[in-house]
């Protein structure tokens, strides 16, 4: 099961008035197969056949066999079309794209978080090489994925970062490498569009959905894991920081809209501007997952100042009509559903 009828449904009653612009076009995209991406190839398999668009989305992957492996249904679907290649070597070829959609590199999936320089360029890189392919092949419509990261850490009065926020990530610290590529692959959006590139920016939050990762460095994915395990949900600080989560079908809701709708070389946040703390997440998460799941707190943590990650999304409300539908309640239901779902569907 890749996604969930209803969030299908959820995402296709939204966003089906801009289908009409790829209507028999191909697609091109990058980071297809993470955790934006499948929903993004998913989202658009599902209007493909439910508008009957006659369109294709072609995905640049490094291990088409992987995602055989883990997606059979995303690699069964008609529409998408994998095909093995690196990032920073794509090359221009002869084929044509209507639009062009760069969501490689999401944290998550970097093979190796530490390895800064290899983070930067495929970063950098990656991102001038797929903006010279859409420019070859004629791309009337561009988006790059980009994310919140790039405003740096979060003062703790600025209730809520906005897209004309001026502040930077800590350049002599290494592990900014992400955030200060995706910086740069901003800058390069920006030089694209003068150019007549219409590409758009998506500087996106914290989400939670089907297919987040439960083993990485997500809160929302460990405890959720932990709930699906019974519990109890650890929490490993003192639970002060401050997110917005944005569930996962709205966040393809919000990409497809800046994709094909985005003013050209403009960013747009992506996120929610609900705030809760990882402590109230916890327990959120514990109610959702009921049987008397229960928080397990540290014995002793060090006190923190609070660090927020929460964005406005007034531009996006208010120029392209988005919003955040689901609630993080229904979110977390919906999610550990889903995976208790695809469980029983594994021991069937």
């Amino acid at each position: 099961m890749l996604l969930p009828a209803a969030d299908l449904d959820h995402v296709l009653a939204h966003t089906a008035p801009l289908w009409e612009v790829l209507r028999g076009e191909r697609v091109f995209m990058t980071g297809g197969t993470g955790f934006f991406g499948r929903w993004l190839v998913g989202t658009f398999a599902h209007a493909n056949r439910a508008l009957d668009l006659g369109a294709s989305i072609t995905v640049l992957t490094r291990d088409p066999a992987r995602v055989r492996a883990e997606v059979p249904a995303l690699a069964a679907e008609r529409s998408v079309v994998f095909v093995r290649g690196d990032v920073r070597a794509l090359e221009p070829d002869s084929e044509r794209y209507a639009c062009v959609i760069h969501a490689a590199t999401e944290s998550s999936r970097i093979p190796d978080p530490h390895d800064h320089l290899g983070m930067f360029d495929t970063v950098v890189l990656g991102t001038r090489r797929v903006f010279d392919f859409a420019v070859a092949a004629g791309a009337r419509r561009a988006l790059l994925v980009s994310t919140g990261d790039m405003y740096g850490r979060q003062p703790p009065d600025v209730q809520l970062l906005d897209e004309d926020y001026r502040c930077a990530p800590d350049v002599t610290d290494p592990s900014s490498a992400y955030a200060e590529g995706k910086r740069s692959a901003e800058v390069l959006a920006s030089i694209y569009a003068a150019r007549g590139l219409n590409v758009s920016t998506a500087r996106c939050f914290a989400f939670v959905g089907p297919h987040l990762p439960l083993d990485r460095h997500f809160a929302v994915g460990n405890f959720v894991r932990d709930a699906l395990a019974g519990g109890p949900i650890r929490l490993t600080g003192d639970g002060k920081p401050v997110r917005g989560y944005l569930y996962a079908a709205d966040l393809a809701i919000w990409l497809w809209t800046i994709a094909l709708r985005g003013t050209p070389g403009r960013a747009y946040n992506v996120g929610s501007e609900r705030t809760v703390s990882i402590a109230e997440l916890a327990a959120i998460v514990a109610d959702s997952a009921g049987a008397g799941c229960r928080v397990e707190r540290p014995s002793v943590v060090q006190p923190s100042r609070v660090h927020r990650y929460v964005p406005s999304t007034r531009r996006a409300r208010t120029e392209l009509g988005l919003d955040a539908w689901v609630s993080l309640e229904d979110a977390l239901d919906r999610t550990i559903a889903w995976h208790r779902d695809v469980s029983s569907l594994a021991r069937a």
